[in-house]
Parts: structure tokens; C-alpha cells; sequence
């Protein structure tokens, strides 16, 4: 380990390190190292001016964790980290043709899932994107998402966010981004989820991040506002020595050591994206991939996207033309209204005489007759055209509001569409449920099994008519099913399914028509079942206290649900279970 007697000069410390359980990470050339839980769920800071070293620091870090099976998620904003995938599968999404995927916002639920429940290592690139509200509403949302699931699963994980100063500046307020990262960084540690800020001008980072960091890397600083932050967080002998250091050379301030170290950081192993170019030419190394089937799923959030998308835009460009035409139309009216106004003050003035015009008095009222007809019989006609028109305009007015109905319809139609597909595929599962054990010749069975295939019939004659009118069926059902057929779940309904009298089939069939029914009272049940109603209401009892059943009463009767939250957590509880035992096993190791 570093010396921490004094800044201005490099030592190594000969002391045994302090004992401990925690795995450690090298990243120093004399041997200091990191512990790594307290990297991964802590508040870093790594600073230094440009060419210092600091993002060597970040990439040497993040090399350690990933070597040692740990992966993070890392907020690129110079499209200078692509170089980890020259030794590591990791995924490199962002905007720009050479990530493994563009995406936006839609993506961050999907990112944080791959990240923290598949440990899928993630190279977050902002780089590309032209807007600056795109990118950090991408970031935010992605922050927000870990920031939940690890509310419940509690993993170690370590977020990596370069330019950290652009998200929570000092000098002006926070937005959205800058307040999620700021409450990871006060609130993430005791749920697993570590922040680490990266930034070239500490004086522009928020006062609150650096001193809450409870581990800091002060890289070469020379300008005096981040010098004296230097001084004030660390002691003025740093402050005056900070300007000195070397290339890759840093003082390091660490809560779990109480002392400040000067380290000299390994250089990073993979290719160095960030530096700066030379005249020698520029050679991309070879980049490794990460499973196709990963890039699929993401693919298709972006297809569904861009669908809803599609037709918003086409419902919104359909409202705007009836909107155009109704402007038309008013304008025509008006027009009509002014021809009208127009022959009556003809009318009137022709009709206008006066003395020295007596003589001619028969001629011209004879005149005037004749051209008041035609004036009245055109007022007759544009009157007429005006009432066609008005009906017309509130036409289009009832044709606008239908539209904008219509898509409420829409979105309510999919998700009737996509129950009737759950329907189907629940009773299907059923009838092979009821018909596991038992002897086909059973008049009893038979009629049950006859009863759901109509259901069947029915139900994929409703489906083949919504599918005539365009609209399209998902697959989220089958993940619905997935819960059921996960090991953990398998286990809490074998253990509900042992304390009862009934034979474990038994069990499987009441949960088979849950999924049919979606929701069913005790009563319901039975009719589908070869058990008694007590023996279904004692099933439905211990499935409840395994948490794969949910009940809700609705007036004086309860109604019976699959437990899908239950079932998600009994899943998210074995997952973090078996991470534990493996992290403890390394510990031991």
C-alpha cells in the first residue's frame, strides 16, 4: 500500500493490511488496492485535469471489477470506453451506427434488468446523441430504474458517470438526472447501488457529491478554484502538492483506511479510446460481442417503440387535416355570410330613388322587381350552401372527436385482445392439466375437457375476428406462465401442495385455472376440478401463505389471482440468496 506520511513524496508502505473478510482489486503499480464491496456500493470521486489520468484510474477500476466477475454500468459521454470490449463482453449501447444498439428512454427498464439481473456489463454511450435531453432523459431513466430494482434486490453494483459536473453543476440548480444521481449517491449505499463521479474541474461539481464521496481520487490539478477544493476537503499540504503530481499519479482519500495515499495507477490493459490522436495511424482493435439474443430483446422494445410512435403520428397528422378542413370550411361560410350581407345592400340601393327620377319610376321598379328575385333566389341558394356547409363543419367536428375516441379504443382494444390471447393459451394448458392422470374413459372428465374446448373455439373465434380488424397479439403472457414453471416458485407450491390432503395434481389444477380465469371464487374453481370445495379452498389457503396466490374480496366473497408480485419476489429472493452464497464463497477463497 501507498504512503500516507506525507504528500510530497513517494513511499511504499511496508505494513500489514488490516484484516479483512472483503475481496480487494489491484490497481496501483506497488501493490495498493481497493476492497471492492465498498468500490461497488460506495460514493467515489476521480478528478484531475485533462491528461492527468483520471479516466486511466476509472477504466483501471472498472477493468478489476469486471475481471473479478463484477460488472457495472458506465455513463460515456466522450464515446471513450468502447475499448473495454477489447478483453470483456460487454454491451455498447448509445446512439451513434458503432454501438452494439441504438436506444432511448424507452430501453432503461430493460438496461437495468440486463444489468442487475443478468450481470450484463453496460457501456451507457451519450456521445452521439445531438439533443442533450435525449441523452439525459436516457440517463435518468436508467439511473431511476436501477435505483428501484435495487431497492429489492439489493446486489452490489457500481455506477460510473463521466463528466459528472454536467449532471449536478455548482453553480446552477439541479434537473431531473442531476437529483436521481444525487440520490444514489445519498441514498443508493445501503440498497447495493454505488455511484462513482468523474469530472476535470471540481470547483464546477456540486459541493454536496464531493463531500459525501466516501472515497476520492485527486489526479494533477494546477487551476487555483479546484485546488482549493483539494484543500478543503483534503488538508492545504494536498492543496499546494496536488499541482506536482505525475502522469497516472494521485492521491487517494479513503473512509475505510483514514489516511490519504499517494498511488501511481496502473495503466488500463485494453485499448485507450480516449487518447489523444497521433500521427501514427489510427488501428481499432478487434472488439468482442455480446449474445445476439441480448441485442434481439433490445431490438424489439425499439420496434415496438417505433410502432406506437408510427401510428401516433399517423392519428395525430389525421386529426391535423380534419382540423385543416374544418378552418376551410369555416372561411367558406363566412364568405357566404359576406356574399349574403353583399346582395341584400345591393337590393336596397337600386331600390333607392329619388324625385328627379319619377318619371321613369315604372321602368325602373319593374328593373329592381326583377333583380330582387335574382338577388333573393341567390340568397335562397347561399343560404342553402351555408346550411350544407354548417352541417358539414359539425360533421367533421363529431369526425374529430370520434377520432380522438378512437384512440382510447385502441390502446383498450389491444389489452382486451391481449387477455383473450392469455385466455386461450391458459385454457389450452388447462384441458392438458385435467387430463394429466386421469382415465380417458370417465364421462365426468371428458365432458369438462369438451366444455373448455368449446371455450377454446369461442375464444379463437373472437381472436380471428380482432385479428381482421389489424390488430396484432404479444407474447407477454408466456412470461406470465415462465413464474410458474421457475424452480423457486415450484419449490413454495410443492411445500403449499404438502400440507394439504389433497394429491399434488390437485394443486396444479386449481392453479391452471387461475391462469384461465385469471380471476375465480372457490366455487368457480370446483366446477373445473375433480376436488371437493374444501379441499380447493385449503389449496388456495396454502398457496396464499406461499405468496403464489392472491386474494380480494369483492363484496363478501373472496376472488382468487395468481400472485405475480409474490411470485417475483420469491424469484428475486433465490437470486440474491445464491449471489450471497457466491460472494461468501469467494470471501472464504
Amino acid at each position: 500500500m501507498a504512503d500516507s506520511t506525507h504528500p510530497s513524496t513517494d513511499r511504499t508502505n511496508t505494513d500489514t493490511p488490516p484484516e479483512t473478510e472483503d475481496e480487494r482489486i489491484p490497481v496501483g503499480i506497488d501493490g495498493y488496492d481497493l476492497p471492492v464491496v465498498d468500490v461497488l456500493t460506495g460514493r467515489g470521486f476521480i478528478t484531475g485535469k485533462s491528461g492527468s489520468g483520471k479516466s486511466n484510474t476509472a477504466s483501471v477500476v472498472v477493468e478489476q471489477l469486471l475481471e473479478n466477475g463484477f460488472p457495472c454500468l458506465i455513463v460515456d459521454t466522450d464515446g471513450e470506453y468502447y475499448g473495454l470490449k477489447e478483453r470483456f463482453e460487454m454491451l455498447h449501447v448509445g446512439a451513434d451506427e458503432e454501438c452494439d444498439l441504438q436506444v432511448g428512454p424507452e430501453h432503461a427498464q430493460k438496461l437495468a434488468t440486463l444489468a442487475l439481473e443478468q450481470n450484463v456489463p453496460i457501456i451507457l454511450d451519450v456521445s452521439g446523441y445531438l439533443d442533450t435531453d435525449d441523452a439525459n432523459s436516457l440517463i435518468r431513466e436508467t439511473a431511476h430504474n436501477l435505483f428501484a430494482k435495487e431497492k429489492k434486490l439489493k446486489k452490489p453494483f457500481l455506477l460510473v458517470v463521466e463528466e459528472i459536473h454536467e449532471y449536478v453543476p455548482e453553480t446552477s440548480g439541479l434537473d431531473d438526472t442531476g437529483k436521481m444521481l444525487i440520490k444514489i449517491g445519498k441514498r443508493g449505499r445501503k440498497h447495493g447501488l454505488g455511484i462513482v463521479g468523474i469530472s476535470q474541474r471540481p470547483a464546477d461539481v456540486k459541493k454536496d457529491f464531493i463531500t459525501q464521496a466516501n472515497w476520492l481520487v485527486w489526479h494533477r490539478l494546477t487551476w487555483e478554484n479546484d485546488t482549493k477544493v483539494v484543500g478543503r476537503v483534503a488538508d492545504s499540504e494536498y492543496r499546494d502538492a496536488v499541482a506536482d503530481l505525475e502522469d497516472g499519479q494521485a492521491f487517494v482519500q479513503a473512509d475505510w483506511n483514514g489516511s490519504i495515499d499517494r498511488v501511481q495507477f496502473e495503466r488500463k490493459r485494453t485499448f485507450d479510446a480516449g487518447a489523444t490522436p497521433g500521427l501514427e495511424e489510427f488501428e481499432r482493435p478487434s472488439l468482442k460481442s455480446v449474445s445476439e439474443d441480448l441485442v434481439d430483446e433490445l431490438e424489439e422494445i425499439s420496434t415496438r417503440e417505433q410502432r406506437r410512435e408510427d401510428r401516433v403520428a399517423q392519428l395525430e397528422q389525421s386529426l391535423d387535416a380534419k382540423d385543416e378542413r374544418i378552418e376551410d370550411l369555416e372561411q367558406e361560410l363566412e364568405s357566404a355570410r359576406d356574399m349574403t350581407d353583399m346582395a341584400q345592400q345591393f337590393t336596397q340601393a337600386l331600390t333607392s330613388t329619388t324625385d328627379e327620377d319619377a318619371e321613369s319610376g315604372e321602368t325602373i321598379q319593374q328593373q329592381v322587381d326583377e333583380i330582387r328575385e335574382q338577388k333573393n333566389e341567390e340568397i335562397r341558394r347561399l343560404r342553402s350552401e351555408r346550411d350544407q356547409l354548417q352541417e358539414r363543419v359539425d360533421g367533421l367536428e363529431s369526425t374529430v372527436t370520434e377520432q380522438t375516441d378512437r384512440i382510447a379504443e385502441l390502446e383498450q382494444y389491444e389489452q382486451a385482445v391481449q387477455n383473450l390471447d392469455e385466455l386461450r393459451e391458459g385454457v389450452a394448458r388447462m384441458a392438458d392439466a385435467l387430463s394429466m392422470g386421469i382415465d380417458d374413459g370417465t364421462d365426468k372428465y371428458r365432458q369438462k375437457l369438451e366444455r373448455k374446448d368449446e371455450r377454446i373455439d369461442e375464444l379463437e373465434a373472437t381472436i380471428a375476428k380482432l385479428e381482421q380488424q389489424g390488430y396484432s397479439l404479444d407474447e407477454e403472457f408466456t412470461e406470465k406462465m415462465d413464474f410458474l414453471r421457475h424452480d423457486a416458485v415450484r419449490e413454495e407450491i410443492d411445500h403449499a401442495a404438502s400440507k394439504t390432503r389433497t394429491k399434488d395434481g390437485h394443486t396444479w389444477d386449481v392453479l391452471s385455472v387461475l391462469v384461465d380465469q385469471d380471476e375465480a371464487t372457490t366455487k368457480e374453481i370446483t366446477t373445473f376440478v375433480d376436488v371437493s370445495k374444501s379441499s380447493v379452498r385449503s389449496i388456495l389457503s396454502k398457496l396464499k401463505d406461499q405468496h403464489v396466490v392472491d386474494a380480494r374480496k369483492r363484496g363478501k366473497t373472496p376472488h382468487y389471482s395468481l400472485n405475480i408480485e409474490g411470485m417475483k419476489q420469491i424469484i428475486q429472493q433465490r437470486r440474491k440468496r445464491e449471489e450471497m452464497a457466491e460472494l461468501k464463497d469467494r470471501v472464504k477463497s
